[in-house]
């Protein structure tokens, strides 16, 4: 890990959470995720499973957690089961967690060596009466890979056929999305190397740099902090903007286009979600700067909006109302057309397609049951945006926000927004120097921005 090791009594507290929402005598295993693999031998950095990071704090491959509440032994009711160290495969992989480390990590007193799992699970699952198992059913997700986790489910009914089975998912979804301080404290900090990666990026951009040239500014300060990126950054300039998950980051970034830029760190596995529209020769054209602070505007009103109580689908439908109204005073809407419209293609969605918000947490689109009413403890992004393909930009605004009963905490509110900030931060001291395409500004002849790899 690169970061400082987290307080293990998050992780002893998330479990008493979970095992008050559990019937009696009810049994949960929570396995690691895959290695999954390249081509050839390579492999992918390891992505730690959410649900047992959140309740271990382990990110090591191949880890089991078992939890049972009820067991008649004591030491069978929180049971952790890893990798047995070898020479062989610390020699290859690295460093392996001992069992005292496990210990002091997650707060769990029996550790055990995989070998010994086999055993033990059948002698728990005989003994409880419900069996809990995991599955991804995030709503959003399409899965096509069989992950361990589902392979265990398979294996595990298959065995045990008469046994009664529980979804896990939903227990989880209902307590990571309400964060404790531990984990606002973590978002912050990646919300903190979000800003530190933004502003140096503000010293960088300028005519004539490409696009990964930008994200490599972020990649250097995430990194050097002991972060990375939270998901695949966007750096989309011009027309590229209105690509909403453009990827390919490769063209050069001209004079008197926007550069939209989606990035944000991860820190402690805890994300966060930034976005922010830039000129890329620091300073906003007319219609570009009235472009922006209307959908500055409705970012504001939307966090201002985010209370306990209130549905996700009403959030959504007050900031379309927003939108709406802003795409007519900037006469990209009229009225008549929207009194023309076919309600279930709504004239505005021609500008701004997409939901306005999501949780945030161990995921960049968080779990949580989203049908429900809003509640103070969740972290939620606000992420209006204005698409105008016609004219060849977009803007797009987004900060994350924590949700209070005191009313909502903007945890990106220190990260420069306004446009006059933004052009003063951008022309004030010295420019990076350490990219080798001179000044740019007359080096590439203007062209249409592609927007490529839908």
């Amino acid at each position: 890990m690169r970061y400082e090791r987290i307080t293990p009594k998050l992780f002893i507290e998330n479990r008493k959470r979970l095992a008050s929402l559990l019937p009696r005598n009810a049994l949960v295993v929570v396995n690691a995720n895959d290695t999954c693999p390249t081509n050839a031998d390579g492999t992918q950095a390891t992505i730690p499973n959410s649900d047992l990071f959140y309740l271990t704090g382990v990110e090591q491959e191949q880890s089991i957690l078992i939890v049972y509440p009820d067991a008649d032994d004591e030491k069978h009711r929180e049971l952790l089961f890893l990798r047995e160290p070898t020479a062989e495969n610390e020699l290859w992989e690295g460093h392996k967690l001992t069992k005292k480390e496990a210990r002091e990590l997650t707060g769990i007193e029996n550790i055990h060596w995989l070998s010994e799992f086999p055993r033990l699970f059948h002698r728990l699952i005989c003994e409880c009466d419900h069996v809990f198992l995991n599955t991804n059913e995030h709503k959003r997700t399409v899965i096509e890979v069989e992950s361990r986790e589902a392979r265990f489910v398979i294996h595990t009914m298959r065995k045990y056929p008469l046994h009664n089975y529980r979804r896990l998912a939903p227990l989880m979804h209902r307590l990571r999305a309400v964060k404790s301080k531990t984990e606002v404290h973590l978002i912050r900090k990646a919300c903190d190397l979000t800003n530190q990666g933004f502003q140096r990026v503000l010293k960088f951009t300028r005519p004539g740099v490409k696009e990964y040239e930008v994200e490599a500014e972020f990649s250097h300060e995430f990194i050097r902090h002991g972060g990375r990126f939270a998901y695949l950054p966007i750096i989309a300039t011009g027309l590229n903007a209105c690509c909403l998950h453009y990827l390919t980051n490769n063209q050069v970034c001209r004079e008197g286009e926007l550069l939209l830029l989606d990035v944000a760190a991860s820190f402690a596995n805890y994300n966060s979600d930034l976005t922010r529209t830039i000129p890329v020769d620091g300073r906003f054209t007319p219609r570009q700067k009235e472009v922006y602070n209307s959908v500055l505007s409705v970012l504001r009103q939307c966090i201002a909006g985010l209370t306990p109580g209130k549905k996700i689908k009403d959030w959504q439908k007050e900031a379309e109302q927003m939108v709406e109204r802003e795409l007519v005073n900037l006469k990209l809407l009229s009225m008549y057309q929207i009194k023309q419209q076919d309600p279930d293609k709504p004239a505005f969605k021609k500008y701004f397609m997409h939901g306005v918000g999501h949780p945030i947490g161990l995921d960049v689109h968080d779990v949580g049951i989203t049908v429900n009413p809003i509640e103070a403890g969740w972290v939620m992004t606000v992420e209006p945006a204005i698409y105008i393909r016609e004219e060849g930009f977009a803007v797009r605004l987004e900060n994350d926000v924590l949700v209070t009963d005191q009313g909502p905490v903007d945890l990106m509110a220190h990260i420069p927004i306004e446009a006059d900030e933004i052009e003063d931060l951008m022309n004030s001291g010295t420019k990076f120097a350490n990219s080798k395409i001179g000044n740019g500004r007359a080096q590439y002849k203007p062209r249409q921005v592609a927007v490529a790899n839908r």
